[in-house]
């Protein structure tokens, strides 16, 4: 099959997103498929991987996103020959899709991979909730109606979709991960990071950003770290600039910078070895549909801690493969101190959390997605047959 891959930003942006396109661009490709990216900006950069194609966009500030409403004519008219396409923006790439793909009947499916509800309040703070929500229950039921397949990523996104009034059909399908690496991971010394063999070393890894809830991850930690003198975090990953700076001034204003360490940004690569040489995992963020850098943790043998929300809540079993407490200060300190000064649970949670995240493994991701690909495509084969789409092809390659 040849299959699109439609996104509003890919590399070298970092996200889970951009993570997710890419692995499973590369397995679909070992599975003998032509996958082909179709993204905006970066017109420069060269890309690594075959078969990308930029349009020019205008860009966000340093988001790495780019304000774009079409496609150049070269990548409209190679869209435009795909078997299937997948979509995993719905705003720009998703308007774009149904413009230029309706019309043929190409299908299309979309993976919903955000909390665009509470993105809105992290980055529109004066932006009412019941505006955002609003302006979503306009836009997200007619436009997952017009789609072939919408897939969440968990069970806690379809039912966040269901109560936006989208009434299609949801498949739930994990994203895949690549988790043989992190299984097989040797650790990195501690020593370099400033950490004894007996010490507690928590970890976060992830985009550095306001809707990951860090200042309140940093005030709980240190809430246990001026408790147990022996607790170290390590925050693996970046962002925003001034985002970046302003914790790193929280970390100040709270006396814990013996013992928070900021490492920037680490290649995907190396980021097994990372997590290896660490304790658990931990997160306050409440905007996460399916949080991989968890799935990769718990690969990792790290159990978790985080919020009762969608996505993580849907990951870790509380008390299993980590412990999951309510979006309250004290209640997540007083779990994390649990965590922190229990041996032995911590290597039940360990060993439960490595078995827990076999279900994520992309080899068996992979093979579901291919099988709702398959169907799409023979569903849509006795149609393109109709004169009037063959037509429509016909004027499609005269007008471009």
């Amino acid at each position: 099959m040849r299959i699109g891959m439609m996104a509003d930003t890919y590399k070298p942006h970092v996200s889970g997103i951009t993570n997710y396109i890419d692995l499973n661009k590369h397995y679909l490709e070992k599975a003998g498929h032509d996958v082909f990216i179709f993204t905006f900006g970066d017109l420069d950069y060269r890309d690594d991987e075959a078969r990308v194609t930029r349009s020019p966009g205008l860009p966000l500030a340093d988001t790495g996103f780019y304000l774009s409403l079409r496609y150049s004519r070269a990548a409209k008219k190679l869209l435009q020959t795909m078997d299937v396409v997948h979509v995993h923006h719905p705003f720009l790439s998703g308007r774009l899709a149904l413009h230029y793909l309706r019309p043929l009947r190409i299908p299309i499916i979309f993976t919903n991979h955000t909390r665009y509800d509470l993105y809105a309040q992290a980055y529109l703070p004066m932006m009412p909730e019941e505006v955002s929500q609003s302006l979503l229950q306009a836009y997200m039921p007619s436009f997952c109606e017009a789609v072939d397949l919408v897939i969440a990523p968990s069970a806690g996104m379809k039912k966040v979709l269901e109560e936006l009034n989208v009434a299609g059909r949801i498949e739930v399908v994990p994203n895949g991960v690549d988790l043989t690496r992190f299984y097989q991971a040797e650790p990195l010394s501690r020593a370099d990071f400033g950490s004894a063999e007996n010490d507690i070393l928590l970890v976060y890894a992830g985009r550095i950003a306001p809707e990951k809830n860090l200042d309140f991850l940093l005030r709980s930690f240190s809430g246990v770290a001026h408790a147990l003198p022996n607790t170290h975090l390590l925050i693996i990953g970046s962002g925003q600039k001034q985002f970046e700076e302003e914790l790193q001034s929280l970390v100040t204003e709270l006396g814990i910078n013996q013992r928070v360490r900021f490492t920037g940004l680490v290649s995907y690569d190396n980021l097994p070895a990372y997590l290896a040489m660490c304790d658990a995992f931990v997160t306050a963020s409440v905007t996460e549909v399916h949080p991989l850098s968890v799935i990769e943790a718990m690969g990792a043998g790290l159990p978790v801690m985080g919020i009762e929300s969608v996505g993580v809540g849907d990951t870790v079993e509380d008390g299993v493969t980590g412990f999951l407490a309510t979006h309250d200060l004290a209640a997540f300190t007083a779990k994390l101190t649990r965590l922190c000064l229990d041996l032995n649970l911590r290597a039940q949670m360990s060993d439960s959390a490595r078995k827990a995240s076999t279900i994520y493994a992309i080899e068996r991701t992979t093979q579901i997605m291919l099988k709702y690909y398959e169907k799409l495509v023979y569903d849509s084969q006795p149609r393109k047959g109709n004169w009037a789409v063959r037509l429509r092809v016909l004027l499609e390659q005269f007008l471009s």
